[in-house]
């Protein structure tokens, strides 16, 4: 715990691993392939954003599902290729940086998806059997609740405290910030849940 904030990446190699992975997790996946399927521009439609839910509002279930798995692989990339050319420390940089890139991305207003996928391909990147303990207690929530969004509200939730147990602070720290964000991001859902009108999963219209 002493070493919690004690990084030994220095300054200029952080920035370099935050730019490689904002620059992949800000491409647009979402908006891409639907657009080049001719279903037209992703951000008119539903909720508005650029992610996986969205998509799949257009009816389309593949493009759904190749949209979910490149907004998590950029994140996993970010971090993979961050690690590999400047270590441990920067992939989790890399990581995080891909997700804010995917919430933020500049080539569109910095108006981008809510982040759940890029926050399992962040996972994926920097410690992989996080990934199990997120889809057990997204499925598990989801099987009680039948709510999408607040099994991930809770997996997010659950994730840092699961890194910080087994000795992986400074991933559980930079996943903690993550939460954060992703709650933020998630405020219309926590609120429709308050209020009893959120969507369940399977639900129509």
């Amino acid at each position: 715990m002493t070493d919690l904030f004690t990084w030994e990446i220095s300054l200029s190699t952080a920035l370099l691993a935050l730019a490689l992975g904002y620059l992949l997790g800000s491409i647009p996946f979402g908006l891409l392939l639907t657009k080049a399927a001719g279903l037209g521009d992703i951000r008119s439609i539903g909720s508005g954003n650029i992610g996986a839910t969205n998509v799949l509002r257009t009816g389309n279930k593949k493009l759904a599902a190749a949209t979910l798995l490149l907004d998590a692989f950029k994140a996993t990339a970010g971090a993979l290729l961050a690690g590999a050319l400047w270590g441990p420390e920067a992939a989790i940089l890399g990581g995080f940086a891909a997700f804010i890139g995917h919430l933020f991305p500049v080539w569109l207003g910095f108006k981008g998806g809510k982040g759940v996928a890029t926050y399992i391909g962040t996972l994926l990147g920097v410690a992989p059997a996080m990934v199990l303990v997120f889809a057990f207690v997204w499925l598990t929530v989801a099987k009680l609740s039948r709510y999408s969004s607040l099994s991930a509200l809770v997996a997010t939730l659950v994730i840092p405290v699961a890194l910080w147990i087994v000795g992986e602070q400074k991933i559980a720290l930079v996943m903690a910030v993550m939460t954060v964000i992703s709650y933020w991001k998630h405020k219309a859902n926590i609120e429709r849940l308050i209020n009893g009108t959120e969507s369940r999963i399977g639900q129509k219209g």
